[in-house]
């Protein structure tokens, strides 16, 4: 008999790739059954049903983006180059992992109802906003960054950015002719989204002010 867990594991593994390519309702569990060679009976039995799965696999892509991000470490930097490093990094996580950002589109299109559901996703919180935030502090603190700068606002563009690249690579590129994950633009393009956020958080007309609520 097949080990249980690793079974679950290889089902979530092709689930996966199904919602992101198909979306929740095009996406077949027939066909997960298929490229898992198990049975729609048995994923039913795993995991309760469509939805269910559908849910865990919401579970499994954002726990896999949170690991990620509290491996992230700006110790040591300097305000400027910290936010930069955090960017970058960022941009690397989002545009390497495209089934995560159609994951997030398709869920989008469902208005989060499904990852409403989730009680673990409940708790996640998101570590890559808490290191922007000490980071703003601490540049607001030796006075080189503007006073209105707020972390979520900030992680907002920077996902824009990522995600934009991902899930409008195709029709970007029919209408501009421009691949936007060209892999010989892709270090510019990482360096662009870095000097954006710092030119905008460095600007020398924005810093007088108190901070945000």
């Amino acid at each position: 008999m097949r080990d249980a867990a690793r079974t679950r594991e290889e089902i979530l593994d092709v689930a996966v790739r199904e919602f992101a390519e198909r979306g929740y309702a095009g996406a077949r569990v027939d066909e997960i059954a298929a490229r898992t060679r198990t049975t729609k009976r048995m994923i039913y039995h795993y995991f309760g049903g469509k939805e269910q799965l559908y849910v865990r696999v919401l579970e499994r892509v954002y726990t896999r983006i949170r690991q990620a991000e509290r491996e992230l470490d700006a110790t040591g930097l300097e305000p400027a180059e910290a936010v930069r490093h955090l960017a970058e990094l960022s941009y690397d996580q989002q545009t390497s992992d495209p089934d995560l950002v159609r994951l997030v589109s398709v869920e989008n299109v469902h208005r989060g109802r499904h990852l409403a559901k989730s009680e673990v996703l409940a708790d996640l919180g998101s570590p890559v906003i808490d290191l922007i935030a000490d980071v703003l502090r601490r540049g607001r603190e030796r006075g080189v960054f503007r006073a209105d700068a707020d972390a979520v606002d900030l992680y907002m563009v920077i996902c824009s950015y990522c995600a934009f690249a991902v899930a409008s690579r195709h029709t970007f590129t029919a209408i501009s002719g421009r691949d936007p994950l060209d892999p010989e633009r892709r270090e510019h393009h990482r360096r662009m989204l870095g000097d954006m956020v710092v030119a905008y958080l460095t600007d020398p007309a924005a810093r007088p002010g108190p901070p945000p609520d």
